[in-house]
């Protein structure tokens, strides 16, 4: 059964940094896009950053790039999210997607087939 696992999230000061991870079982992410998406309360969930299979390809919302940085690690099933110079309106639960169907956007809720369960990133000091 496929599953993924965020870890990593957590009470940070602004201007700090969080690396999550998300590691995969059940199957292999070799040839799946990955992504990060985040869901702050009262706000819809929304693409944060996407990679491509091969890593060839990344894509960040306009409101994390620069600090944040997307990566994988096929050998270890796993998807990394190193975030820098957080801020107060990074707040959210993270979730880890995979699109295994192909369909939907490249970096959307509906490009996404299957979801983790999501881990707190609270940025406060």
């Amino acid at each position: 059964q496929l599953q993924l696992v965020e870890s990593g999230g957590g009470l940070v000061q602004p201007g700090g940094s969080l690396r999550l991870s998300c590691a995969a079982s059940g199957f292999t992410l070799d040839y799946n896009r990955i992504g990060w998406f985040r869901q702050a309360p009262g706000k819809e969930r929304e693409g944060v950053s996407c990679i491509s299979s091969s890593a060839g390809i990344k894509y960040y919302a306009d409101s994390v790039k620069g600090r944040f940085t997307i990566s994988r690690d096929n050998a270890k099933n796993t998807v990394y999210l190193q975030m820098n110079s957080l801020k107060p309106e990074d707040t959210a639960v993270y979730y880890c997607a995979v699109n295994v169907y192909g369909r939907g956007g490249w970096c959307t809720v509906d490009g996404m087939d299957y979801w983790g369960k999501g881990t707190l990133v609270t940025v406060s000091s």
